[in-house]
């Protein structure tokens, strides 16, 4: 088939969701109708390492930070939710940010963290109603550049063209990859929320808007909500959720709206902004009156709180259980040696100290 007859016929789903990435399996248009193949297939993550446990976004897509010359793997899992056998390329494939979002290449479009990037099955062949598992690695090579890199891994699937139709459509799935090279840990993750205006738009309806500043080193995929409180006869509203750009860049500045109900009293209220990124989370408070006419207030300075939504791993919390169980144990001992007759025994005498019980084995 020619080259061009083939991007014109190519279809692409694109799904970016955990725990399961899944698409509507191929399906191809040809001159006497539509054939479609029902089910899905998808493609999601099986590990987190354990420094990012707890972190949402970690779950979701590929997020880590390597030093130069390090090496790191991560499981992923194929599935086949039709009624036949599907064989599903994997690969990786280049990606960027701008305007608020992450962009996607085509096809196998390379950049420095595809080249980087291998599997020890770029073919599966699945079963119907099966999955299996394939594992990601990504060496990075000593001279990698510094700073956070984005791409995609995809998984890949494509129907036979009807017969006579010169048509094939072909269905991808993909996780995000955002990896940080550079030495030491990773560079924080952070971002402020500007001052709150209220709008009245042609239609009635009401809205916030502000904006957000990605003030840290890595990419941000922000997600919130509004609610508004203390408002006329002690009303309350929400929560409204944001409508903001799906991913920023670092140094990016990035539009936050909401949209309400028109048919809300003028205020005054408080409006509180919640905003986060995986751990990080921020909160943002004032008082906002709504336009009585077609227009937009004064810009209203918030106050902010941040939260840095950090979780005990379960090894410090099985490392504090012991320690407690350990000291408690120690002074059990001591109360039975003072309390058992004929016996002086000196406190301390014959125990090991806590923080050296903390330490061992």
């Amino acid at each position: 088939m020619r080259r061009g007859a083939f991007l014109g016929a190519l279809a692409v789903v694109v799904g970016m969701l955990f725990p399961s990435t899944t698409v509507s399996a191929a399906s191809a248009a040809s001159r006497k109708g539509t054939v479609r193949t029902e089910g899905t297939f998808g493609i999601r993550l099986v590990e987190v390492t354990a420094a990012l446990a707890h972190d949402p976004r970690a779950k979701q897509y590929i997020v880590d930070h390597l030093n130069p010359g390090a090496t790191m793997h991560r499981r992923v899992q194929v599935v086949n939710n039709t009624d036949g056998p599907m064989r599903i390329e994997l690969y990786p494939g280049a990606a960027n940010l701008g305007d608020s979002a992450f962009h996607f290449a085509e096809g196998r479009t390379p950049n420095e963290l595809t080249t980087w990037t291998s599997l020890d099955r770029p073919v599966v062949d699945v079963a119907a109603h099966s999955r299996e598992t394939a594992t990601v690695a990504i060496d990075v090579p000593r001279d990698a550049s510094p700073g956070e890199h984005y791409g995609v891994l995809w998984a890949q699937a494509g129907s036979p063209a009807p017969e006579g139709s010169g048509v094939q459509m072909v269905n991808r799935v993909g996780i995000r990859m955002y990896l940080d090279i550079g030495p030491g840990g990773p560079p924080a993750a952070d971002f402020t929320i500007a001052a709150l205006t209220a709008k009245r738009l042609l239609d009635g309806r009401l809205a916030i808007s502000t904006e957000i500043r990605n003030t840290g080193g890595r990419a941000l995929d922000m997600s919130g909500e509004l609610t508004l409180t203390d408002g006329p006869g002690g009303l309350q509203a929400g929560p409204f959720p944001a409508n903001l750009g799906t991913t920023v860049a670092p140094g990016e500045v990035s539009p936050v709206s909401f949209a309400l109900d028109g048919q809300m009293p003028a205020g005054p209220w408080t409006a509180t902004v919640t905003l986060r990124s995986g751990l990080v989370e921020r909160t943002a408070t004032a008082v906002i009156r709504f336009p009585d006419r077609r227009g937009a207030s004064e810009r209203v300075a918030v106050k902010t709180t941040s939260t840095r939504r950090v979780a005990v791993t379960s090894a410090a919390v099985t490392g504090g259980s012991l320690f407690v169980l350990g000291t408690l144990f120690s002074l059990g001992r001591r109360w039975r040696r003072r309390r058992a007759p004929g016996r002086d025994v000196p406190d301390g005498a014959g125990e090991r100290s806590a923080p050296e019980r903390e330490n061992g084995p």
